[in-house]
């Protein structure tokens, strides 16, 4: 079974370097920060234009848009082309962001993130978000770590469902969501998604109670080595009904980082057998139900291929 970690990315790395504090880049500046830049969605200089399908066209400027407590956020289409970055973070519980697309890759600069989500102790919901057209070389750093397109804040304490997200060709993790395993002790559901061609890893988890549900992966392009699915401690994380179509490239399911160990369960999912699953520090990953090694990647149906599509809520 083939590891091939980068050395950035061994489960020697301290802790505290990838999955603790709040420095994620600048779109944690500072609560206060952001919510003085921007706390109205509309602000002004934002919106291009309102087009007939009824969706919001955003010139990307370095905006810091935030989502607050309670709040539905919807149909809005990020014009990337422009150069400049984007950043949206949540504050509270139960807020929803749905039908959000982003045309054009990212070009902010390394260890940013597009999304920085928690859920402060309620159910909060990401649907229907295109981020395929991915981030551009400038998002690298020498360490190999760069633009994420989900970043799961350490405090997240509550549970986030994202269904029907498309994530592509991002420079680190598509969704960096284990940092609250020893931290908040919130929980993900990642169902009907897909990623492909990340670095690092695609979907990243921790906490008990965490999985991804008929979803799939994908690497087939040159140089986007990450993990298919990567389970860190404490978990236990389930997989089901999932296509991990790796193509040889670095590890399908990996258990385990840090010296810490965690379980997986996974049923009715087929994964890429040359990539194959590694287990650290006393990790297990257990095989349930018709789970084989002849994967076939695939985007689930609801999920947006287009940033028009998610905007206008289409898929």
């Amino acid at each position: 079974m083939a590891q091939n970690p980068r050395s950035s990315e061994t489960d020697t790395t301290p802790t505290a370097d990838r999955n603790s504090g709040l420095h994620r880049r600048t779109y944690v500046r500072s609560l206060a920060a952001i919510v003085t830049a921007a706390t109205s969605i509309g602000a002004a200089g934002t919106a291009a234009a309102q087009d007939e399908d009824d969706y919001e066209v955003i010139e990307a400027a370095n905006q810091e848009i935030t989502v607050e407590d309670g709040e539905t956020w919807e149909n809005k289409l990020f014009d990337m082309t422009t150069g400049q970055d984007v950043t949206i973070t949540t504050l509270g519980s139960d807020w929803t962001i749905r039908n959000i697309g982003f045309e054009g890759e990212n070009t902010s600069g390394a260890g940013s993130a597009t999304f920085g989500i928690s859920d402060a102790g309620g159910s909060s919901t990401i649907e229907n978000v295109y981020l395929g057209d991915g981030s551009d070389d400038r998002n690298g750093s020498s360490t190999g770590h760069g633009q994420t397109a989900f970043w799961v804040n350490p405090d997240h304490a509550g549970h986030i469902d994202m269904q029907n997200v498309n994530i592509q060709g991002f420079a680190d993790n598509a969704v960096y969501g284990s940092a609250p395993g020893n931290s908040g002790g919130g929980t993900i559901h990642i169902d009907s998604c897909f990623a492909a061609n990340c670095h690092v890893s695609h979907f990243r988890l921790a906490t008990e109670g965490s999985k991804v549900t008929n979803s799939g992966i994908l690497v087939d392009e040159d140089g986007y080595a990450g993990r298919g699915i990567w389970a860190w401690a404490p978990g236990t994380i389930e997989i089901e009904d999932c296509q991990i179509e790796m193509n040889g490239n670095h590890t399908a399911i990996d258990a385990g980082a840090n010296g810490q160990g965690t379980e997986v369960l996974v049923r009715d999912t087929d994964y890429d057998d040359q990539a194959g699953i590694v287990e650290h520090a006393g990790s297990s990953v257990q095989l349930e139900g018709d789970s084989g090694t002849d994967p076939e990647a695939f985007i689930p149906e609801g999920t947006p291929t287009s940033a028009e599509d998610a905007a206008a809520g289409d898929a």
